[in-house]
């Protein structure tokens, strides 16, 4: 049986130590007597994660772990000893990141990015912290426009690294960022390009005639608040989000349309509504 995922298996038998459980190739795996529930019955098909206990034996379990095979995600510190550290991965026993796949020293407490991987050798788990050594580069352009799901990563001069699909690595550039994002957080994104380096260029909102003309009015009965807003095409993006609620790229795009029908005057320093 293959470890690391969930996987739905039939109740075949119940032991003492708990009920087996078996695949379509009647290989079994034991279901722990504490995750049984009274109402679980022979034959009845189970959803459970498989891994192995601290006996190094195949277990099947019902809890749902934080992350699965070449998934990844923001993991806690709880132990560190000789082997390595230990994260906190949502299940009984902790996952085991190895020194050798630390990209630094890890400290109790703190969070880092994790992927789980498979040993062949061992047939084990092991989380890493290397995570781009797992990551793929990718070519295929018809990605472009696409919608894809990204976890946030660390934020740099130009904008918010990002993990897309568990997979590629992506950048949410600051001129792109229409609200606030946290580390760790899992959200929805679009493909606007694939580089030649294999990086994938994400944006937040899919860019579409209706969301565009949404900007366009929204920027409109903004101004028609407070007449002038001290935006331009120089200000800093967090100052764009945090005034009008979307990314510069857009407000940008936005101002160019109420421009060009001279709904707007426009200045070094601000946009002002144009009274009839």
């Amino acid at each position: 049986m293959k470890i690391g995922i969930r996987t739905s298996l039939r109740i075949d038998r119940f032991t003492d130590p708990g009920a087996f459980l078996v695949n379509d190739e009647g290989e079994d795996v034991l279901l722990p007597n504490k995750y049984l529930t009274t109402q679980m019955q022979l034959d009845d098909v189970v959803d459970v994660f498989l891994y192995k206990d601290s006996e190094d034996r195949i277990v099947a379990t019902t809890e749902t772990p934080l992350l699965e095979l070449n998934q990844l995600t923001y993991l806690k510190v709880v132990d560190v000893n000789a082997f390595g550290a230990f994260v906190d991965w949502g299940l009984e026993k902790h996952l085991l990141v190895p020194f050798k796949e630390q990209a630094a020293l890890m400290e109790i407490d703190n969070y880092y990015l994790i992927t789980l991987q498979y040993d062949d050798l061992t047939d084990r788990l092991f989380g890493s912290a290397k995570v781009r050594k797992y990551l793929s580069l990718c070519t295929d352009q018809e990605l472009v426009g696409s919608k894809v799901d990204i976890l946030i990563s660390e934020r740099t001069p130009l904008g918010v690294k990002v993990i897309v699909n568990n997979t590629y690595q992506g950048m949410i550039f600051r001129n792109d960022i229409s609200r606030p994002l946290r580390r760790g957080e899992r959200t929805i994104g679009y493909v606007l390009n694939v580089r030649e380096d294999g990086k994938l260029d994400i944006r937040l909102e899919q860019v579409t005639p209706a969301k565009y003309d949404e900007a366009v009015q929204t920027l409109l009965e903004k101004l028609k608040l407070v007449n002038v807003l001290y935006l331009s095409d120089k200000s800093d993006p967090d100052d764009i989000r945090e005034q009008v609620g979307m990314s510069k790229k857009t407000f940008k795009q936005a101002v160019g349309k109420l421009y060009k029908e001279r709904v707007i005057q426009i200045d070094e320093t601000s946009i002002r509504l144009i009274e009839d």
